[in-house]
């Protein structure tokens, strides 16, 4: 294992734990002021929105710390992995790029390549079926989560769509193909990612759908949707968001 690599559980225990079970891969960056959920500053603020940002993280640890199986956490820059180590003692920590010149590795990369690397890395290791998601559909709950699995016994690649035309979740038990050339951040991703398998000769299905976290319009909906969610992480989500959408409407009619 290359330094790019750490996990808070050894090699033995991983070894125990990948070959019959899926592994959920959470892709997350650190949240911090000025970086993450940035289109709900014009809605509010900067701190407001970073608040939401730590929320949402919360909510993929919880769904982490309940996986019943190996979870990975995949972060962004070399500079944080103590951070991601101590989210959780369950999971193995990964960075989504390899070891070099980080700043270069960014401006010729994106979230497609990403994606691939830190799959051949997990394949390397053992890992056959992967559940990628990332940090900002707290909706996601077991009943999404058995239902991809459900279409992964029978596919190669199993999606579950977001309202945007985006995904919620990706899951393989084959490696991805080359993802970088997929429009990524545009509502065009889940069709293009569904067509480029299907080229590829894999058999893909979608699951139940879902939504993302972008817009204030998302955390109205959220709101909703969280009243009746029992676990803590969304119950204190949906705290943050009632405080966040009483300071959007107060700073609206200033």
């Amino acid at each position: 294992m290359n330094s790019a690599q750490s996990n808070n559980l050894s090699s033995s225990q991983l070894g125990q734990h990948t070959q019959h079970q899926a592994t959920l891969v959470i892709f997350c960056k650190r949240p911090k002021l000025h970086q993450g959920k940035q289109r709900l500053v014009k809605d509010s603020n900067a701190k407001s929105a970073l608040n939401v940002a730590q929320a949402l993280l919360a909510c993929a640890i919880e769904d982490a710390n309940n996986w019943q199986g190996p979870v990975v956490i995949a972060y962004t820059d070399h500079a944080d992995k103590q951070w991601a180590q101590s989210l959780t003692n369950k999971a193995q920590v990964i960075a989504q790029l390899p070891d070099g010149n980080l700043d270069t590795l960014r401006d010729r990369t994106n979230l497609g390549d990403r994606i691939n690397y830190v799959d051949s890395q997990l394949r390397a290791q053992g890992h056959q079926q992967l559940i990628i998601i990332g940090t900002d559909a707290p909706t996601l709950n077991n009943e999404y989560f058995q239902a991809i699995l459900h279409v992964l016994k029978n596919s190669d690649i199993a999606l579950s769509h977001a309202d945007d035309g985006g995904v919620v979740i990706m899951a393989n038990k084959t490696p991805w193909p080359r993802l970088t050339y997929l429009p990524w951040s545009t509502n065009e991703l889940s069709h293009a990612l569904f067509a480029l398998c299907k080229q590829q000769q894999l058999s893909v299905q979608y699951s139940t759908p879902g939504y993302d976290v972008d817009y204030i319009t998302d955390l109205q909906k959220l709101a909703v949707d969280l009243k009746s969610d029992i676990r803590p992480a969304r119950q204190v989500l949906l705290q943050i968001i009632n405080k966040f959408l009483l300071l959007s409407e107060i700073t609206n009619h200033a």
